[in-house]
């Protein structure tokens, strides 16, 4: 009688347990996620930002008071020694750009900021947000920047790709800033120049915002 012999196939040892990363480190696809998250949250920031800015243009009927002195906007423009005469309506135009630019670079700063965990806005976050963005590219020389600003303007390079300087208007979008609820710096900014107003940018009122702002 023939003896048959059974072969038993062993299952394959199981894989060795994967190394958990240790504390000081985060997964690289973890880091990706959350920086992909962070640049959605400051692009809905800045959309919505831009859709307010639109829409309070579209509805403006006070072409008499200003955020920033029309006096001192002329001078400014009178510096060009080949500027003869100024209509009216320029020194209100230049005005509204420069409160634009103003808010927008606030904005660039404060999110720099918030990526740092932090709830004051600096020079090196002014800087950084200088050096990401394109259009500011002229500021460049002109604010002061150390060398960890340069390192973190790399890094944030992707940042600069990600978060361009003009949105079409959209519908109101919320979004929250590293599981925060949505911060929007820029009612700082008017809450500030509504207490400049108040007081007057002769009187101080200009050196308020100022203060808010550093």
């Amino acid at each position: 009688m023939e003896n048959h012999h059974h072969h038993h196939h062993q299952p394959p040892p199981p894989p060795p347990p994967q190394q958990p990363y240790p504390p000081s480190q985060t997964s690289p696809t973890t880091t990706s996620s959350s920086f992909h998250h962070l640049l959605q949250q400051q692009h809905q920031q800045l959309q919505m930002f831009w859709n307010y800015q639109r829409q309070e243009i579209e509805t403006v009927s006070d072409f008499k008071n200003h955020q920033l002195p029309l006096a001192r906007i002329k001078k400014i423009m009178k510096a060009d020694e080949d500027v003869r005469m100024i209509s009216a309506e320029a020194p209100i135009l230049f005005a509204k750009a420069c409160e634009l630019f103003i808010l927008e670079l606030t904005i660039r700063s404060w999110l720099h900021a918030e990526e740092n965990k932090r709830r004051t806005l600096q020079k090196n976050d002014i800087a950084a947000a200088i050096t990401r963005t394109d259009i500011f590219d002229f500021l460049v020389d002109i604010v002061p920047r150390d060398d960890n600003v340069k390192e973190e303007a790399v890094v944030g390079a992707a940042a600069a790709a990600g978060v361009p300087y003009y949105y079409p208007p959209m519908g109101a979008a919320a979004g929250v800033m590293m599981g925060q609820p949505a911060m929007q710096p820029w009612q700082t900014m008017w809450q500030a120049e509504e207490r400049a107003a108040a007081v007057g940018y002769d009187d101080g009122g200009m050196s308020l915002v100022i203060h808010e702002l550093l």
